[in-house]
């Protein structure tokens, strides 16, 4: 039952428990206030994009830094706590104990990037766009708020009855405010170019599509004096290039041309980093550690398929994974093999045995997670290293014999039908992963062939689910919230634009989500994640892959630091460099 209380007004909002830092606090911990502003931070991003509007259908097209760099929300997190949003455009807010009615009391000096006050009138017609044309997570919190209404031109105030969403604050924390007297909502579903009003502590100079993007400070700008903002974006100017192949954006990097870099390949930070530049200490290479969750990332099913409908089909293909293998002879053995979607976090149920609260939630649904799962036993198999793990591939053909495979001359096959698939790949480090993949599924007569499209068309029939089989990343997630529900629950299957490539539908799945959002208690929001992190494994959606808990980076020695880094930094972690500045 929810707890009654009155609603005091305050400078922050936590998802669980209390924020961190009191009214009146003078920077995030991570920020140096003292930090120069000035310089032209130069970027280089690998992809393409086509649209400016993060907010719609195609907002995968879209450059995702231009959240918070040029759009701003109602208020913004700390990256030194989970989930706790601090004044922004909202300087305070109000919640009940049972958190069923929310008020934001805008901040007076607020002001578009033309000059033109914020007031409540912007932030209603946002929700009311966002509700009815942004991309279908949003779409479907915003619905759950049974009312929004705005007393005057500064208070804007949501009534949540009824939602019993623990999450549903939080997003609306969140809310995006676009401008009502310069936001296209007409042909607001469609891609545009055109540099967008905004309230940030930057404007969009220069576009060439696909190519180039151009952030220029805005010198009026309204926040740069604000706590949540203070030693915040520091440069002048950030110019961002786009390329096509990792190997010409790290050829730029090498010449010079772009100041700062993350290494997502293990071989090419061992090996490709001995140029004069590193050597005369022009440019500095270091790891990092920022203390975060590690997400999930592997091949994905897409359960939309009729050949993966079987869950030791999935179990068997998985098993031929050779992680000890891979992590030798392609990774350096820099890489640990992910056992859960809440890795490295407290989340994760890896190594724990269920709680009496997660049987509680799991009891309703018998069979729906493993007894080794349950008992947190569970772990990804372990191969001799020497690429043709024998014991694990008769284990896997056990399964698929269970599973009413058998070999023919055409390989395996099922009431004569060969198991075939694609493997669909967008970069050489994929490509290269898919065909060590294939080649030991081969061993088992199965044909999975890797096949690589270019960036455009891999958005395109990723947000259509035409694909057999993907290298799916989920970032970490500080707090697991909403977004499980677009990740894995059963109303996003077929609906466009989600994020559930599995194809997830499981009233089990939906059930922990439910229980995920409706927790009061931080105990019980654990149970409840620990819980749904044992349905998704028992359930062999992904092949997990691996991670690292450090940060590669590699950067011009002319780019300062914080000492202190973030807790939980937004990802990717180098975005556009918030919290640094040139020496």
């Amino acid at each position: 039952m929810a707890p009654a209380g009155a609603s005091p007004v305050s400078h922050a909002i936590a998802a669980h428990g209390v924020p961190a830092l009191p009214s009146g606090f003078d920077h995030f911990p991570y920020a140096n206030p003292g930090a120069p502003k000035g310089g032209r931070l130069r970027l280089g991003m690998l992809g393409t994009f086509e649209n400016l509007n993060r907010f719609n259908i195609k907002f995968l097209r879209a450059p995702l830094y231009l959240l918070g760099a040029v759009y701003e929300s109602l208020m913004t997190r700390s990256q030194d706590e989970p989930s706790t949003f601090y004044g922004l455009i909202a300087q305070s807010v109000e919640i009940d104990a049972a958190r069923e009615h929310l008020t934001f009391h805008l901040d007076p000096r607020a002001r578009f990037s033309d000059g033109v006050p914020i007031t409540s009138a912007d932030v209603l017609f946002s929700f009311d766009l966002l509700k009815a044309k942004g991309i279908p997570q949003q779409r479907a919190a915003l619905e759950l708020v049974r009312a929004a209404g705005a007393p005057d031109a500064a208070t804007v105030r949501f009534d949540l009855t009824g939602a019993e969403d623990q999450d549903l604050p939080k997003i609306l924390a969140s809310l995006p405010v676009l401008p009502q007297h310069a936001t296209d909502a007409e042909h607001f579903t469609e891609a545009t170019l055109i540099p967008p009003v905004a309230s940030g502590p930057y404007v969009v100079a220069e576009v060439k599509a696909g190519e180039r993007l151009v952030l220029r400070r805005n010198p009026d700008y309204w926040g740069k004096d604000l706590p949540a903002r203070r030693g915040l974006y520091n440069f002048d100017e950030i110019d961002i290039d786009y390329f096509r192949d990792s190997e010409a954006l790290f050829e730029a990097f090498k010449a010079g041309l772009i100041d700062y870099r993350e290494e997502t390949s293990a071989a090419r930070w061992i090996n490709g980093y001995n140029f004069p530049a590193v050597q005369e200490g022009q440019v500095v290479k270091e790891s990092l550690h920022p203390g975060r969750p590690v997400g999930m990332e592997g091949f994905v099913f897409n359960l939309r398929k009729e050949i993966f409908r079987d869950v030791r089909l999935r179990e068997a293909i998985a098993m031929m994974f050779d992680f000890e293998w891979v992590n030798a002879n392609l990774l350096f053995n820099l890489y640990s093999r992910t056992k859960s979607y809440f890795d490295e976090s407290e989340f994760s149920s890896s190594g724990r045995p269920a709680s009496i609260a997660e049987r509680a939630l799991l009891a309703r649904f018998p069979g729906a997670v493993r007894e080794d799962i349950l008992e947190g036993r569970w772990y990804p198999p372990v191969h001799d290293g020497s690429g043709q793990d024998r014991d694990i591939s008769r284990r896997a053909q056990a399964l698929l014999a269970a599973a009413g495979y058998k070999y023919t001359d055409t390989g395996l096959s099922k009431d004569g039908v060969p198991l075939r698939f694609e493997i669909m790949v967008r970069n050489r480090d994929e490509e290269r992963l898919a065909l060590n993949f294939a080649a030991s599924l081969k061993l088992l007569g199965i044909d999975a062939e890797v096949r690589s499209y270019e960036e455009v068309q891999y958005n395109q029939r990723r947000q259509k689910f035409e694909f057999d089989m993907i290298v799916a990343q989920w970032l970490p997630i500080a707090s697991p919230g909403q977004e499980q529900r677009y990740r894995w629950g059963s109303g996003t299957v077929n609906e466009q634009g989600t994020m559930n490539e599995a194809g997830a539908s499981s009233p089990a799945i939906d059930a922990m989500i439910d229980a995920l959002l409706t927790a009061y208690s931080h105990d019980d929001y654990v149970a409840a994640a620990r819980a749904l992190d044992r349905v998704l494994l028992s359930g062999f959606y992904f092949v997990p892959l691996f991670h690292t808990t450090e940060l590669w980076v590699a950067h011009t020695a002319k780019l300062v630091r914080p000492a202190r880094l973030p807790k939980y930094p937004m990802l990717p972690f180098g975005m556009i460099l918030e919290s640094w500045w040139f020496n």
